[in-house]
């Protein structure tokens, strides 16, 4: 089973190549945003708890997102593998995923850390902002959110490195040419 982190700073190009992994390799995309709508449309206990909390503007703590993994990844034994997308963000996210993959009789395969520069982090952000309107798509609100990640997110990278777990990609240049670069680490674990 392939279970992969695609990790990297906003507008690294996680949304891209996460749907190009699932056109190719069949896996179950998990996105924390879409789980949490997913579950409070299902008006589950643990949807109706994390409605509680969104409701008010607040984050939804980890146990609740990850009690909400953890059913997603039991619903789905038959499952090629899972990408995960936006999730985790923190150490401590990381720390509880590993350990539900391992209670689960699963292992993470990879984390695939998308490398792109500030700067053109920032004209990408704003350049879909100019396309999709984005509202948070401006500078202000891009660097606040860079600095998120550098504080929260970035340490993952270590983490993961410690695991051995981690695969830098070079996430500059055309949406082809990482993703071969992608394929090629996916490719060698499934050989």
């Amino acid at each position: 089973m392939l279970n992969i982190i695609i990790f990297g700073a906003p507008g690294s190009g996680k949304g891209t190549q996460s749907l190009k992994l699932i056109e190719k390799y069949g896996l179950k995309h998990i996105s924390t945003g879409d789980l949490l709508r997913s579950e409070i449309k299902a008006g589950t206990d643990l949807g109706r708890l994390a409605e509680s909390y969104m409701s008010q503007g607040k984050l939804v703590p980890d146990d609740i997102v990850i009690g909400m993994i953890e059913n997603l990844i039991k619903e789905h034994p038959d499952a090629t593998g899972f990408i995960f997308d936006g999730f985790p963000r923190t150490l401590a996210q990381g720390k509880a995923l590993y350990e539900v993959l391992e209670q689960n009789g699963q292992d993470l395969s990879v984390v695939l850390s998308l490398e792109v520069e500030d700067k053109e982090l920032v004209e990408r952000l704003l350049k879909r902002g100019e396309i999709s309107g984005r509202s948070d798509d401006n500078r202000e609100t891009i660097e606040a959110r860079l600095q998120v990640y550098y504080d929260q997110t970035a340490p993952l990278k270590d983490y993961y490195q410690g695991k051995r777990k981690l695969e830098k990609i070079k996430g500059q240049g055309s949406i082809e040419d990482i993703f071969a670069s992608i394929e090629r680490v996916v490719d060698g674990l499934i050989e």
